[in-house]
């Protein structure tokens, strides 16, 4: 079990509705609202360990949000949700449940944010690093809330902390050029408030890194190259945020101690559980068997390249599931495709129970990626080669014999880009900005044979431009609002 003081307050949060019936016959001390609640330090710590407590839920980053990348060529939906088979075909539409879900997660995580950025500012009995730390606690997931919404819908409401104030909810979309600019705001904050690393107590909070690392991803997606590159070299600069020394460390509980995750989920085995990585798993190995990846993703590999092996479970394969009946093969039954992900197929040893590892932290940003981010914006910018060292770096580390690029343009940053991070939701959402500039065809892409399933191979997949650049806003919330939510035009 990890030993830090986020890990043990979440522990403490999801105790607190399980107490025993001798507990429920107490007389009721009190009842707490954003009034009254934030008294003192412990408060206000508690008050941000309760935002973080969000990502783990199954319908927001635990699962749902990962649903957004099934039309990418990097994996086969599988699993036995029906809604994913549409948003792999994109066929969805505004009433599709996986649109819906995550929705609510994403607009709680601001609230519960923005309830602290009112809020912590009037409490007197907090030191002044705490104080600081967790309003850049605050800002960060409020932006990183922010940024779920408008990298799937673009146009977005905005609540403003007036709005919370008075219980406004029911807002009308913001343009996508506003949302972005509150992002902004909101990192730019934690930037200057947020610490550079933590001690092994607080593992796992936000770090200044972790706010520069999704602002250079802002600025990616806004186009604005030059702040990227200014923005990512602050976080490929500091040794706090160094790549780890083993590709693999990132994907086994090495990654604890890895200066390399910029941010990531936390969970404890059995209390606080994280979903994420059953969803990968074979079922006959205790997982759900979604996500099973694709021969053309097997096929982007190098020879040679050690990732392949860490990132895919082909047949043949061995693997611990801690169950005392020692290595268990791979074979062709447990998957439709032939693969599965190994970065996700983390089991607990012997001594821990075995069985599938719900406490693994899993990785939702890398420096990997900021590397890889910058190296595109320079050669972009610059032309290519600009980014060659930056992409050395990446390929060193992952194996000393993979031959270093020289002069590599955007088809050798889109292999490194695919490899580096498969598996990791970033394939569907960086092949369409890049096929906005008109980088790639990401509709010819999507009908390759080595981008569909065996079972799919007579499907064609429609890419319907600009349509398919966003999903719609959940029907559930268009109606709710009574008028003042309206669709997303090319849903109409």
């Amino acid at each position: 079990m990890k030993s830090n003081k986020l890990i043990y307050t979440l522990v403490s949060l999801a105790l607190m509705g399980s107490g025993c019936k001798k507990a429920l016959d107490l007389k009721q001390q009190g009842v707490y609202s954003s009034t009254n609640y934030f008294r003192n330090e412990v408060d206000a710590v508690n008050a941000i360990t309760g935002i973080y407590s969000i990502l783990p839920e199954e319908d927001y980053i635990g699962h749902a949000e990962s649903t957004f990348d099934t039309p990418s060529d990097d994996y086969w939906r599988s699993g036995d949700h029906g809604e994913d088979e549409a948003i792999e075909n994109l066929t969805y539409d505004a009433s599709n449940a996986a649109i819906r879900y995550p929705w609510k997660w994403r607009y709680e995580e601001i609230n519960r944010a923005t309830n602290c950025i009112i809020n912590i500012p009037k409490i007197t009995a907090i030191s002044a690093d705490v104080k600081n730390r967790s309003m850049g606690e605050a800002y960060f997931l409020r932006a990183f809330g922010y940024w779920r919404l408008m990298i799937i819908h673009g146009d977005v409401p905005i609540i403003t902390e007036a709005d919370y104030t008075s219980l406004n909810f029911n807002v009308p979309k913001s343009p996508i050029e506003e949302v972005r600019k509150q992002i902004e705001s909101d990192l730019l904050k934690a930037v200057d408030l947020l610490p550079e690393s933590y001690g092994a107590a607080d593992r796992g909070r936000v770090s200044k890194g972790t706010a520069l690392g999704l602002l250079t991803k802002l600025y990616m997606y806004w186009e604005k190259l030059p702040e990227a590159i200014a923005t990512g070299q602050k976080v490929i600069s500091n040794p706090a945020y160094a790549l780890a020394p083993n590709y693999t460390d990132n994907f086994t509980r090495a990654n604890e101690n890895s200066t390399e995750m910029l941010f990531s989920i936390q969970a404890v085995q059995n209390v606080v559980q994280n979903d994420f990585t059953v969803y990968y798993i074979p079922r006959p190995w205790g997982g759900y068997g979604f996500s099973q990846p694709l021969q053309g993703l097997a096929n982007e590999f190098e020879a040679g390249d050690p990732r392949k092996a860490a990132t895919l479970l082909s047949v043949g394969d061995k693997v611990d599931l801690g169950d005392g009946n020692g290595l268990t093969t791979f074979t062709a039954d447990l998957s439709a495709t032939g693969f599965a992900f190994k970065k996700y197929a983390v089991f607990n040893t012997q001594a821990d129970g075995g069985g599938v590892d719900h406490s693994y932290a899993v990785p939702l940003m890398r420096s990997a990626d900021i590397y890889l981010l910058v190296a595109e914006a320079l050669i972009r910018t610059q032309g290519a080669g600009a980014g060659d060292a930056l992409i050395n770096q990446i390929r060193h580390r992952a194996s000393a014999s993979l031959k270093p690029v020289s002069g590599a343009g955007m088809k050798e940053l889109i292999h490194e880009r695919r490899v580096e991070l498969a598996g990791e939701d970033q394939r569907h959402q960086d092949l369409m900005r890049w096929d906005k500039k008109n980088i790639v065809d990401i509709a010819a892409i999507y009908n390759l044979a080595v981008s569909k399933a065996p079972l799919d191979q007579n499907k064609t997949v429609t890419f319907v431009r600009p349509k398919n650049y966003y999903f719609p806003i959940p029907q559930v919330e268009i109606d709710k609002s009574k008028g003042v939510l309206v669709q997303n035009p090319n849903f109409k």
